[in-house]
């Protein structure tokens, strides 16, 4: 009876972690929105922060991306944590690939698209988890 308990609350918490790992990564993204900000309207010595941080938190996409495919989660979710090391891809090409296109100008809207996508994540893995309905009910 005790190993049933722990084998039901085990993947519990290990979606709880995911969870929290979910938020660290989105923060990391506040971060670098606001680094980028301070760089170009301030500080130019931000920049050096900005490239850090991303060379810093981007392998928790691939722990997020792990961890969509090893436990209990929707396809929506998979689809979330799949597409931020995607979109991380195409950041760095957006940025260090030189073409007559110039694809840099992509790299803003990539950005914000991988700060959506997160937040969708982070929303999505709570109701999940945590069991909350969709509905917004009225009081």
């Amino acid at each position: 009876m005790i190993n049933a308990e722990i084998d039901r609350a085990f993947p519990q918490w290990m979606q709880i972690g995911f969870y929290v790992t979910s938020i660290v990564f989105n923060l990391c993204l506040i971060a670098q929105i606001l680094t980028v900000g301070v760089a170009y309207f301030n500080d130019p010595g931000w920049w050096t922060v900005h490239i850090w941080l991303v060379r810093g938190y981007s392998g928790l996409s691939l722990v997020l991306l792990g961890g969509s495919l090893s436990l209990p989660f929707s396809g929506k979710i998979r689809s979330l944590a799949t597409s931020l090391p995607v979109l991380l891809g195409l950041q760095f090409c957006s940025i260090h690939l030189v073409t007559p296109l110039h694809l840099e100008v992509l790299h803003p809207l990539i950005g914000f698209t991988l700060f959506y996508v997160s937040s969708t994540l982070v929303h999505r893995v709570s109701r999940e988890v945590f069991n909350k309905s969709d509905v917004v009910t009225k009081p």
